[in-house]
C-alpha cells in the first residue's frame, strides 16, 4: 500500500526543508509526497525544494483547500496530512500502514511541542488525552485516513478555521481514530512567539466558540499569524 503524504504551505521558513528531508526515507520506499503551496512570497524556497518531493501544487491559500487539492493528485491508498513544520519518523509510515491494514480507518498521533520548557511537556499530555478520549485529532498530530474515507466524508470543509476538528467529527461517525504514540514532533513557535498561557486561553476560547456555532469566518480573525 502507498501512503501519500500531502503537506500544505505558506510562508514557511526553515522548518519546511527539515520536514522533508524528514520524509526522504518514506519517498525511498515508495511512499507519495505533494507539497502544496498556497502563494508563498519566498518562491525561490519552493522552488529549491523541489527535489524532495514528488510533486509541487501552486492553488489559493486556505490549508483545507490545499489539502483537498493534494488528495485530488494523489495516487496513494492512505492519505497523512502534515504540517509543514512537523519533524517525523521513519517507523511512522510503517506505524500508519499497520494501523490502517487495508481498511477503511483513520487516526492521529501523539504530539510532542518541540519546546524546552517544563510547561510544554503537560500541554502536549493534555493534548494527546484529550484527542484520544474525545476522538478529535487536530492537524498537526498528523491526522491520516483511507483514501476511501476521504471520498466518503467529502475531504475536508473548506472553511478557514477547524478544518482539522470538522473532519475528525465527520470521520468518527463512521469509525473511531486510532491513536498512535509517535510522537510526531510540531514547532511550538507559537506559544513561543505569543505567550503560552495566552496561547492556552485562546485555543480554548475558539474551541468553545466553535462548539456552540460560531462561524469559522469570523473565528479566524481573532487567529493571529506566525511568522515562519
Amino acid at each position: 500500500m502507498m501512503i501519500s503524504i500531502i503537506i500544505p504551505c505558506l510562508n514557511e521558513g526553515p522548518g519546511l526543508e527539515r520536514c522533508l528531508m524528514d520524509l526522504q526515507p518514506l519517498r525511498g520506499a515508495g511512499h507519495e509526497l505533494i507539497l502544496v503551496d498556497g502563494g508563498s512570497r519566498d518562491l525561490a524556497l519552493i522552488g529549491n525544494l523541489q527535489s524532495y518531493v514528488d510533486r509541487v501544487l501552486h492553488v489559493s491559500p486556505g490549508r483545507a483547500r490545499q489539502m483537498n487539492s493534494g488528495a485530488m493528485e494523489a495516487c496513494g491508498d492512505i492519505y497523512w496530512f502534515l504540517h509543514a513544520d512537523s519533524r517525523v519518523g521513519e517507523a511512522m509510515g510503517s506505524a500508519i500502514l499497520q494501523a490502517v491494514g487495508g481498511e477503511p480507518r483513520w487516526g492521529r498521533f501523539d504530539v510532542r511541542l518541540s519546546g524546552a520548557q517544563p510547561l510544554f511537556r503537560i500541554i502536549e499530555r493534555m493534548m494527546n488525552w484529550r484527542s484520544c478520549f474525545s476522538g478529535i485529532a487536530t492537524g498537526d498530530q498528523g491526522i491520516f485516513m483511507h483514501r476511501q474515507l476521504f471520498e466518503k466524508v467529502g475531504g475536508f470543509p473548506e472553511q478557514p478555521l477547524m478544518e482539522d476538528i470538522a473532519i475528525s467529527r465527520r470521520l468518527k461517525r463512521l469509525t473511531s481514530g486510532v491513536c498512535l504514540p509517535g510522537p510526531l514532533v510540531t514547532s511550538s513557535r507559537r506559544w513561543e512567539s505569543q505567550g503560552i498561557i495566552r496561547t492556552i486561553m485562546l485555543m480554548w476560547m475558539l474551541r468553545f466558540a466553535y462548539w456552540i456555532g460560531i462561524s469559522p469566518k469570523f473565528l479566524v480573525r481573532l487567529y493571529p499569524a506566525v511568522p515562519g
